[in-house]
């Protein structure tokens, strides 16, 4: 993932493509402050794959906000400027699931540790976390595995 998105970024300078630059240089650098946290932890390597996925994910996430609140401050220029970031992120993060594969990996999920209450909700979590990382959004996840859960 690392070496992609520093080809990328090379790519991008022999282009001279101005947003695609900036993007990737701040994806880099919150690589590398992670990484830097990593080590503060102890850890002798630097961030997983999974982390940088999740890294990617929430700058995402960040900027989506962003946009709709530039939009409704009337700001379509900065608006579309996050938009445009989004696009460069989001070519580095794995192919986001559909509402009907969210559900059977909740389903699954659940069905695989035998969960039968609220109180399973983080377990359920964790196993989505680890195998989806960058492929769903948790924020809204999270409410269908809670009815799953109540529900059943």
């Amino acid at each position: 993932m690392r070496e992609k998105i520093n080809a990328a970024l090379k790519q991008a300078m022999r282009d001279k493509a101005a947003v695609r630059l900036s993007t990737l240089r701040l994806v880099n650098a919150a690589i590398k402050d992670r990484d830097i946290a990593a080590r503060s932890e102890g850890s002798e390597e630097g961030s997983s794959e999974g982390e940088v996925l999740a890294i990617l994910g929430k700058m995402t996430k960040q900027r989506l906000e962003s946009a709709r609140a530039y939009e409704e401050g009337g700001r379509i220029d900065l608006a579309e400027r996050e938009r445009e970031e989004i696009t460069v992120i989001e070519e580095f993060l794995p192919r986001q699931l559909n509402e009907d594969e969210v559900a059977t990996a909740v389903n699954d999920a659940i069905a695989e540790i035998g969960a039968e209450s609220i109180r399973d909700m983080g377990k359920v979590m964790g196993i989505l976390k680890g195998r989806y990382t960058g492929q769903m959004d948790f924020g809204s996840v999270g409410p269908v595995v809670k009815d799953r859960l109540c529900a059943g």
